[in-house]
């Protein structure tokens, strides 16, 4: 372990440590860097979502819908959170879902990763596959889907603001809050 993770165990308290928040905030980035820092291991929920599911998500939205994915996304989570310690990156309206939501709250510490929506609109541009921006403006999106979310994001109990820096500024804002919140 490096500096600034001195009094953070790998051993959570609370079991897995679970990134939430907003679509392009960096949760798969900084959890990986995060996960790497606390020597645990980190699970992408999309990426677990898509190989259980056998396809993309944009394909599982196009095909069957929002719901038939919310309730993939809920088991696929639900199956994570074991006891076992590691860093688990979520989709952005994973935690909007109220049994998912209970399943995090419950059984890991959730850390709410915020960013303001210049860098959202920013982190979105570089990458595609994003179903619920397709074909629209990603500001107005990004600001009403923010607008719904936020007051759900603030019920975890760390909350951590990723601004344009690098990713690595973010890790230790997280480690700095998880030392004091344990």
């Amino acid at each position: 372990m490096q500096r600034n993770s001195k009094s953070v165990s790998p051993q959570s308290k609370r079991g897995p440590i679970v990134l939430i928040g907003m679509m392009g905030v960096g949760k798969s980035t900084v959890g990986r860097r995060l996960a790497a820092r606390l020597g645990l291991a980190f699970v992408d929920a999309d990426e677990e979502i898509e190989r259980a599911a056998g396809m993309t998500i944009t394909e599982m939205f196009g095909r069957y819908g929002e719901s038939y994915f919310r309730n993939g996304e809920r088991r696929v989570i639900a199956r994570l959170l074991d006891d076992e310690p590691k860093v688990i990156a979520t989709g952005g309206g994973a935690f909007m879902q109220e049994e998912t939501r209970t399943l995090i709250l419950e059984r890991a510490t959730a850390v709410w990763l915020d960013a303001d929506i210049d860098t959202l609109v920013d982190r979105v541009s570089r990458r595609e596959g994003r179903p619920l921006l397709k074909g629209k403006d990603p500001r107005v999106v990004l600001t009403e889907l923010a607008a719904a979310r936020n007051p759900f994001y603030a019920l975890a109990p760390i909350h951590v603001k990723s601004i344009a820096a690098p990713h690595e500024v973010a890790v230790e804002r997280i480690l700095e809050k998880l030392v004091a919140w344990h």
